[in-house]
Formats: C-alpha cells, sequence, structure tokens
C-alpha cells in the first residue's frame, strides 16, 4: 500500500523550516509513488513530486489552476528532506507554509493571481440528504485525512479508502480539489460543522492526475463521486465557474543550501 496524502489543516504556526535540502528525484519506481508526510515529529520529506504539483498543494490550488512556467516545471521530480523548528510537530498547513517560503526562497518563485473560468465541480449537499456523522473529537484535536491505495493482484490498483477525522467538508473539498479530481472543486454545500467519515472506491484514470497505474481491480468498487452521494449524502455537478487561479511569473531550478 501507498499513501497518498496526510492533511491535518490548521493555522501555519511556523515560518520556515530550519534547514532543507531539496535535489532531483532519482529515477522513477511507480511502487514508490509520491508523498509529503513527516518522517518523525521534526523530518519533512517530499518525494516524486515537480515543482508545479508542489505549488499546487503549497497554495491550495488545482493544477489545471496554474499556468505559467518553463517545461521542466510540470515534467521534472523533485525530493525534499528538511528538518521543522520548535517542539511541536507541524501540522498539514505549518508544512505547506513552510514549503512556499522554500519555493520562494530556493526555486524564485513569483507569480500573479488572476480569476479565469474553468470547467468545475460544484460540491453540494444531495436530495437524499446529509449522511454525515458529526466528530465527537475535541476542537483543538488536529484533523486528519489520509488516503491509503491498495494495489491489485493482477497489477494496478484495487481500491482506495479514505478515512477522515475532524473534518470540515471545505477540508474535505480542498483534498478533492488539489489531489484527486481532474477539475478544480468548489464547496457551495454552506456546512461548517466537522466531521469523521470513510469512503472506500476504485479509482479512475482521471483521478489522482492519473499518476496512479491503473489495471483490472479484484473487487470491483463504485466510484468515487457515487460513494460520495451514497455515504455522505455529498453531490458532485460538473459546471462552468471562476476560480483564483496562478500565472507563474518567474521560477528557476531549485538552488543548494
Amino acid at each position: 500500500m501507498a499513501y497518498i496524502a496526510a492533511t491535518p489543516l490548521l493555522p501555519a504556526q511556523f515560518d520556515a523550516f530550519e534547514v532543507a535540502t531539496i535535489k532531483p528525484a532519482g529515477p522513477q519506481d511507480e511502487r514508490a509513488g509520491r508523498y509529503f508526510r513527516m518522517q518523525s515529529a521534526h523530518t519533512f520529506q517530499a518525494k516524486n513530486y515537480t515543482v508545479h504539483d508542489m505549488i499546487a498543494a503549497a497554495y491550495d490550488l488545482h493544477p489545471r489552476a496554474i499556468s505559467g512556467g518553463p517545461a521542466w516545471v510540470r515534467s521534472q521530480p523533485w525530493e525534499i528532506l528538511a528538518k521543522t523548528p520548535g517542539d511541536k510537530r507541524p501540522t498539514w498547513d505549518d508544512q505547506m507554509a513552510m514549503l512556499r517560503k522554500l519555493l520562494i526562497e530556493r526555486c524564485n518563485l513569483s507569480f500573479h493571481r488572476e480569476k479565469k473560468q474553468f470547467n468545475i465541480y460544484d460540491l453540494t449537499i444531495s436530495k437524499d440528504g446529509l449522511k454525515l456523522k458529526a466528530t465527537e473529537a475535541p476542537p483543538d484535536e488536529a484533523p486528519n485525512m489520509t488516503s491509503v491505495v491498495y494495489p491489485a493482484s493482477s497489477g494496478g490498483i484495487d481500491h482506495i479508502t479514505l478515512p477522515a477525522h475532524n473534518i470540515t467538508i471545505t477540508q474535505f473539498a480542498g483534498l478533492l480539489n488539489r489531489a484527486i479530481l481532474d477539475r478544480p472543486v468548489v464547496d457551495t454545500t454552506g456546512l461548517s460543522g466537522r466531521y469523521d467519515f470513510e469512503i472506500t472506491w476504485t479509482p479512475d484514470e482521471t483521478q489522482f492526475g492519473g499518476q496512479l497505474p491503473h489495471g483490472p481491480p479484484d473487487t470491483p468498487l463504485p466510484g468515487l463521486l457515487l460513494v460520495m452521494q451514497q455515504k455522505l449524502g455529498l453531490k458532485i455537478e460538473a459546471k462552468r465557474g471562476a476560480v483564483d487561479a496562478m500565472v507563474i511569473d518567474r521560477v528557476e531550478r531549485a538552488t543548494d543550501n
């Protein structure tokens, strides 16, 4: 199995990594996958991410909402190993705040924002009503979402499971937007609560940027959008709409420490 994304989301409390090494990744191994993770309480690692996809994660954007920059920004994978400051384990938002600083300082990233029209997914409450369970976690407990990929015996992916704890629907929509679905996701549910849930589905080639190897699953399960409607009472509808987009004005290959 491989971990795709872990996303506890809290207000950022850290400004920059204490020290960070960023270098081109070695030869690609599909089994190794790509990920952001905390190796330990104070060691951050990113593996097999292009600068384009690091920007998408760091700024919470759908990859299609980022334009500009040279071709290598989208094709060359990188690895980061960094030490985080302080006594506490940084949250996901802390990690992404430090990644933003790293991209600006070591890749000389500069950009501007524009509103652009895209084919989007509108996230709403299903006509059958919401089926989510409110969390019993205390308000200060860190939210968490981690997608776990289970391979099929014949090759490719059998299914993905996403357990979520103490999560707002805005946070869930953010994960769908930047990491899973093939177009920007806009949350119009109006929900402000925090929830616990778990969903399992068979992915298709449009999800995760088409970077997961695909083959016949051992036990086919419904697709993500159907599972969301059946288990969570959330509906995804394809529309056209304006989205905050980023245009890269300048970016360079990362410098040494």
